[in-house]
């Protein structure tokens, strides 16, 4: 039987892809973007709403928050997913941990989760692998945050996230592990995961499912616990999508959304996934050339696609209630 999910997506519709941000053709609308959230959310427990801050000290035009204001998306008991990006490029840390801590401190009754870096295994430009530092950023975002945390008293989830590994020579994993000490066991919470089966490599669509397990399994047996990270600590995938766009039919991408959803509600028994959140609400440009304009569950002008209505009916019947 497969096990209910805490749900949760992204609301906005910047993004940045392997050359930078990626702005869209129309400003996001916050009565509409709520209105969307509450279908979405229907009768099942509260949507977390997940939205980006990043931090850079000494760059003069840092990447803006997204969404602006992610607050504007917290009715009906929904709260933050929040991610932490460290992009501070001289690889210093003592204002990134008073920035984590400000973070805890001000947003923290708005907080399901705080999510310590972005990425930090992916070595791209606009994403924080790239940052010097950033595995110890990383473990001493994830202590100060949940210290912080159980000192105003806040229930937030604290974790960080990763995308899948297929170098066996990469070295994240066991270099986490030789930092992460007894107060990072103490303080994570989750693990999360950003995958897109069939984006960036194709898959057959009779081989999804496969695909899907044999990430999660990979993840699960072979990458945490590189880090020495136990199987009671939960995985929950924070990103994870499938674009339209030319070549790409719209029914495809809610027939993606049901089996990746599906077969991972499967196996959140046996490997211990709490959560899954959607990337993203809504398109940044649907008459756009490119892969990355298409993710949304909505056109830019906020009509649904068929994966809208898919992405409803699994939160009704896989959420807790």
């Amino acid at each position: 039987m497969a096990a209910a999910l805490a749900f949760g997506i992204y609301p906005g519709a910047l993004l940045g892809d392997d050359q930078g941000i990626v702005h869209p053709v129309r400003p996001d609308e916050p009565r509409r973007i709520n209105d969307a959230l509450d279908v979405l959310q229907g009768d099942a427990a509260p949507l977390t709403v997940r939205a980006y801050h990043s931090f850079a000290a000494t760059v003069a035009l840092p990447e803006p928050p997204t969404p602006a204001e992610p607050q504007a998306y917290l009715r009906r008991g929904r709260k933050l997913d929040l991610v932490l990006q460290f992009r501070e490029p001289s690889g210093r840390l003592d204002e990134w941990l008073e920035f984590v801590r400000h973070t805890v401190r001000t947003q923290g009754p708005h907080l399901a989760s705080l999510q310590i870096c972005e990425e930090p295994n992916a070595d791209l430009p606009v994403l924080d692998g790239s940052t010097p530092n950033v595995i110890n950023a990383l473990v001493q975002g994830v202590i100060a945050a949940k210290e912080e945390a159980r000192a105003l008293g806040h229930a937030v989830a604290v974790g960080f996230n990763a995308v899948p590994t297929f170098d066996p020579a990469d070295t994240f994993w066991s270099e986490l592990g030789a930092l992460a000490d007894a107060r990072f066991a103490a303080a994570l919470d989750y693990v999360g995961l950003d995958f897109f089966p069939d984006v960036f490599r194709p898959v057959p669509a009779d081989r999804l499912a496969d695909a899907v397990t044999a990430v999660l399994t990979a993840f699960r047996r072979d990458h945490l616990p590189q880090a020495g990270i136990p199987d009671t600590i939960p995985i929950r995938i924070c990103e994870n999508g499938w674009p339209t766009g030319p070549g790409r039919p719209e029914r495809r991408q809610a027939e993606v959304l049901e089996t990746v959803v599906r077969t991972v509600a499967a196996l959140a028994g046996e490997l211990t996934v709490d959560g899954y959140s959607f990337f993203a609400l809504r398109d940044a440009d649907s008459s756009g050339e490119g892969l990355f304009h298409h993710f949304g569950l909505l056109r830019d002008d906020y009509t649904p696609k068929p994966a809208f209505d898919t992405y409803r009916r699994l939160i009704g019947e896989l959420a807790p209630r």
